[in-house]
């Protein structure tokens, strides 16, 4: 069973597209976490794609506002990636954003999304396989949680990709009302860098891209150059387009190609 004291799954009566919507009490929250499901009608997947929201957002974003699941159809149709699965969770919906990070009243982000999240997913789509590999995608401070988190947790990611990401938790500030210095996160566990870095050869293929008219450009630039002079192998892309949802949408394609490559048996 999973491990949560609760979970609401929706309806299927009531459903579109595909999409499921579960709700759970969460330990790692101390509270209720949602999430959005989908899998490809008819196959079983053979992977668990997560992606994670920006600053703002909640679990409905990456399908609602960026048609996740449309994509990944449309890919999965035309046998351009194997049938992956989507989990599109909330961050813990605390002020603007978490950064997917543990803070330091014990509310614990990061457990949410790798422990917490394939089981409700699974729970949801009774197809998943406990073994299906996971991949890890995001955008904005998603893409920080995706890149820091995969890297971090790089023997249980198969695959890791950001789009427009901050590359460092000081990078909150920019977005956020509230102070993140009152987060009580971990300077130590602040920088994408260092957590790719200390991934060593455990590292799993990586990639990011960002919008030549994107706020946060620089900053993935800066991460591009230091990975290069590490020789940490990566694929980093740059695209027209902003931190906007339109770039989101048009890039998710590259990134479920990408994953596609990674888990296709």
């Amino acid at each position: 069973m999973p491990p949560f004291r609760t979970i609401d799954i929706s309806d299927p009566r009531f459903e579109a597209e595909g999409l499921r919507h579960v709700t759970v009490k969460s330990p790692s929250l101390r509270g209720r976490g949602d999430l959005t499901v989908w899998a490809p009608a008819g196959v079983t997947p053979v992977a668990l794609v997560v992606l994670l929201h920006g600053v703002y957002g909640s679990h409905w974003c990456w399908a609602l506002k960026g048609g996740a699941h449309r994509t990944a159809s449309r890919l999965i149709a035309a046998g351009l990636v194997p049938p992956l699965a989507l989990a599109m969770p909330s961050d813990g919906l605390r002020g603007d954003g978490t950064a997917y990070m543990r803070h330091g009243d014990g509310a614990d982000y990061e457990r949410w999304i790798l422990d917490e999240v394939p089981v409700a997913a699974r729970a949801a789509l009774p197809g998943l396989d406990a073994s299906a590999p996971l991949c890890l995608a995001g955008l904005s401070m998603g893409g920080f949680g995706a890149l820091r988190l995969g890297a971090r947790h790089s023997t249980r990611v198969r695959a890791i990709s950001g789009h427009s990401s901050m590359t460092h938790f000081g990078q909150m500030a920019r977005f956020v009302e509230e102070d993140p210095a009152a987060f009580g996160t971990s300077a130590a566990e602040a920088s994408v860098l260092d957590a790719i870095t200390a991934a060593g050869r455990q590292l799993a293929p990586l990639r990011f891209d960002c919008g030549l008219e994107d706020a946060l450009l620089e900053f993935n630039r800066d991460l591009h150059r230091a990975l290069q002079a590490r020789g940490i192998g990566h694929t980093y892309e740059e695209f027209p387009g902003g931190h906007t949802w339109p770039y989101w949408e048009a890039h998710l394609d590259d990134t479920l190609r990408f994953f596609g490559k990674a888990v296709r048996p």
